[in-house]
């Protein structure tokens, strides 16, 4: 026996994890599926909901068996007999006399999730390989990496959530069986599918193209945007701070030009300040053509006139 219950729950960890979860609207169903013919999440009668994880082969019979058994407990009886909590222990009954008999278990779990008229009459049943029944209370995690899923499921799950925040839970949670990445989820890589508490009759929607794609901008947005403000805080400071450490003041920039009356070399014109002339100054040694403009026989009387 222990035998078995090793190989069924590496069977069953070997896959993705599901999430079901109630929001004010009804309950949410959201499996990672890249298939569009091969479904996880399917109905099985008006208001009750079936999702699975493990071989497609072993839960879809499990599926087709529930459905039928639905449609004769209603037939036989009223359409108000048939329950997720019937249902559940008709699959616990099944899967734990396949357990016990069979020398080789299914490797599946199981989600019967039921929409009622109020939030309070919701109701989701876990179903294991082995044929336990466990009552989930607001939201599940099964399948794969399930107790990772939970745990985050619990941090971003709260109570009369919109459609729109109980999929980004969704998401969020399902993103942390990553192994610290997280994967960006497109819309062909999804099924999602909801029980609608204010639907008649049969409640069981399944959400796609258009409508998955505005679930996936509206549970996106957040983190970019609070990405690109961050960004931008981050470039605003790294300015600031250069404006106030690296840029020197105006009038004081080494690289501009000299203010006016200041001499930067000493091998500037300075001769032309009416002072003594500089013996560096090229006038000084060339051939004597005449008194040199500012030389220094001006205002003595020697050599009287100015240059031409």
């Amino acid at each position: 026996m222990r035998d078995k219950a090793d190989y069924a729950r590496k069977g069953i960890a070997r896959g993705r994890s599901c999430v079901a979860l109630q929001y004010a609207g009804g309950i949410l169903l959201v499996a990672p599926n890249p298939s569009s013919a091969l479904h996880k999440i399917s109905e099985i009668y008006d208001r009750i909901g079936f999702a699975a994880v493990g071989r497609y082969n072993e839960y879809e019979n499990l599926r087709k068996a529930g459905v039928t058994y639905a449609d004769i407990t209603g037939y036989q009886f009223d359409r108000h007999d048939v329950t997720a909590r019937g249902i559940a222990n008709w699959y616990a009954q099944t899967l734990g006399t396949i357990f016990t008999e069979s020398p080789k278990p299914f490797e599946v779990e199981i989600v019967v999730a039921e929409v009622g008229a109020r939030p309070a009459d919701d109701q989701i049943y876990r179903i294991t390989f082995d044929g336990s029944v466990t009552d989930e209370p607001g939201f599940v995690a099964f399948g794969g990496q399930a107790d990772q899923v939970s745990a985050a499921l619990k941090e971003h799950y709260s109570d009369d959530m919109s459609l729109s925040e109980a999929f980004a839970a969704a998401l969020a949670a399902l993103s942390a069986q990553s192994n610290g990445e997280r994967p960006e989820f497109a819309a062909a890589q999804l099924e999602v599918a909801i029980l609608d508490r204010t639907r008649d009759h049969r409640t069981f929607r399944r959400i796609r193209a258009a409508r998955l794609e505005e679930l996936l901008a509206e549970a996106r947005p957040a983190p970019a945007a609070e990405a690109a403000e961050e960004s931008e805080a981050s470039s605003d400071a790294a300015l600031a701070a250069e404006d106030s450490s690296g840029a020197p003041p105006s009038g004081s920039a080494p690289s501009g030009p000299a203010p006016s009356g200041t001499a930067p070399d000493s091998s500037g014109p300075s001769s032309s300040s009416g002072g003594p002339s500089s013996p560096s100054s090229p006038s000084d040694t060339d051939p004597p053509t005449g008194p040199a403009p500012g030389g220094s026989d001006r205002g003595t009387g020697l050599g009287g006139g100015s240059p031409l």
